[in-house]
């Protein structure tokens, strides 16, 4: 079984936690919960175009361009639920055989590079976001929509990942939890 480079143990939720921890995990649980919801409206608003298209046959205008629209806010904003849980796809053949000192400095470095990423990405997407909404640029499709809206999920989504791996990093410096998902030999 794959572990990220911090496990998930139990002791992300309990009440001994640092509060800023346990808050930023609430957080990210209630991004997922937002994700989740998306992709449930998304079903919904597919099988209403579908039924205009089909069973109506009339033209739809902006079902399409909705649902692609959540789908990324549902990949950007539930990045953190995602880490929070460890569920981002990792390799831990080589760590599992370091000893704890070695595993220990590799989930701190891994951890700092992931953290500069996502911060360089969080940058950028914040950057293109402020450029649609000062632009006020629009889609190009019937619809029309402003596209500083739907964007906006990628930058804050990324900010919010970025604080699931900060907390990560602490609760690893604080020993809540172990790197790589095990503790000393």
């Amino acid at each position: 079984m794959a572990h990220s480079v911090v496990s998930a143990s139990p002791s992300l939720a309990r009440r001994d936690q640092p509060f800023v921890l346990r808050a930023i995990g609430q957080i990210s649980t209630l991004c997922g919960w937002f994700a989740a919801a998306l992709i449930v409206v998304s079903i919904f608003i597919t099988c209403h175009m579908i039924f205009v298209r089909f069973v109506l046959r009339q033209s739809t205008i902006w079902q399409t361009e909705v649902v692609i629209y959540m789908m990324i806010a549902t990949t950007t904003i539930g990045l953190a639920y995602v880490q929070k849980l460890r569920g981002h796809v990792n390799v831990d053949l080589v760590p599992a055989m370091l000893p704890y000192g070695v595993r220990r400095a590799l989930a701190y470095l891994v951890l700092l590079l992931t953290m500069a990423v996502v911060a360089t990405i969080a940058w950028y997407a914040a950057h293109t976001w402020y450029e649609t909404f000062d632009r006020n640029w629009k889609s190009s499709t019937v619809w029309g929509v402003r596209l500083w809206i739907p964007w906006l999920a990628v930058p804050v989504g990324f900010v919010l990942y970025l604080l699931q791996l900060a907390a990560d990093f602490f609760a690893l410096y604080l020993r809540i939890d172990e790197p790589f998902g095990k503790g000393r030999d």
